[in-house]
C-alpha cells in the first residue's frame, strides 16, 4: 500500500519563508564580504585626500560693447575674457564636465551663457580658457544706464565674472559623482569721462572666488 504524504499551506509557507530568509542572508554576507569593504576603502581613500576646490584667476577682460538700444531698456553687450584654471590637488583628477560663463553687472546678467567645452585636469595642472560673451537686445533695469553713467564720472567700471559648471573627481581608476561649483571673478577697468577709442581692459589678473 502506498501512503501520500500531504503538506498544509501553513508548512508551505514556512519552507518559502526559511527560503526568502536563506536568500537574504546571502545577499548580506555578499555585501558584508565585498561591497562594503570596497566602499569603505574608497572613503578613507577621500577622507586621506580630501580633494581641493580648483583655483581661477582672471587673466584678461575686454569691453567691446555696453550699451543701450535708442530710447528702451535693451542691452547690448561684447566681452572677451581669458580666465587661468588650476586643479590644485597632487593625487586628484578633475572633470569638467559642463562649463557655462556670463557676465554680470551690479547683479544683472548682461550677457547669454557661453558654454566651454569639457575637459580633464590631472594633478597640479593648468588650462586656460578664453570666452566670447555677447547680448543681443537683454532687458535691464532702468536704472542701467545711471549706473553705469554714475561709474563713468567715478573713473573705473565694475564687472562680475561668472562660471557654473559641473566636475567630477578622479582618484586612480575611480570616478566621483558630479558636483556642481561656482566661480565669481571681480574685473575692474578704467572708465574715464571721455568716450574710449577702444576696449575697456582689465589685466590686473585677480583671483576668483570658488564655491562646491
Amino acid at each position: 500500500m502506498s501512503q501520500y504524504f500531504v503538506e498544509s499551506p501553513k508548512h508551505c509557507a514556512k519552507k518559502e519563508l526559511n527560503l526568502g530568509k536563506f536568500r537574504y542572508k546571502k545577499l548580506f554576507y555578499f555585501l558584508s564580504a565585498f561591497v562594503f569593504p570596497f566602499l569603505s576603502f574608497i572613503l578613507l581613500i577621500w577622507l586621506i585626500l580630501r580633494p581641493s576646490k580648483p583655483d581661477f584667476s582672471l587673466k584678461e577682460t575686454n569691453v567691446y560693447q555696453l550699451n543701450l538700444s535708442s530710447g528702451s531698456h535693451l542691452l547690448n553687450s561684447s566681452i572677451q575674457l581669458s580666465l587661468f584654471a588650476k586643479n590644485p590637488n597632487k593625487k586628484v583628477g578633475i572633470y569638467y564636465d559642463e562649463l557655462q560663463v556670463y557676465a554680470a553687472y551690479k547683479g544683472q546678467q548682461i550677457t547669454t551663457y557661453t558654454s566651454l567645452p569639457p575637459f580633464y585636469q590631472d594633478h597640479e595642472d593648468s588650462n586656460l580658457l578664453s570666452a566670447s560673451l555677447v547680448g543681443t537686445g537683454l532687458p535691464v533695469a532702468q536704472s542701467f544706464g545711471y549706473e553705469v553713467g554714475r561709474d563713468q564720472t567715478a573713473g573705473r567700471l565694475v564687472l562680475n565674472l561668472k562660471v557654473i559648471g559641473k566636475l567630477r573627481w578622479k582618484v586612480g581608476t575611480w570616478v566621483s559623482g558630479k558636483y556642481r561649483f561656482n566661480v565669481n571673478c571681480v574685473a575692474i577697468m578704467a572708465f574715464g569721462p571721455a568716450i574710449p577709442t577702444g576696449p575697456l581692459t582689465s589685466k590686473q589678473g585677480a583671483l576668483c572666488s570658488t564655491t562646491i
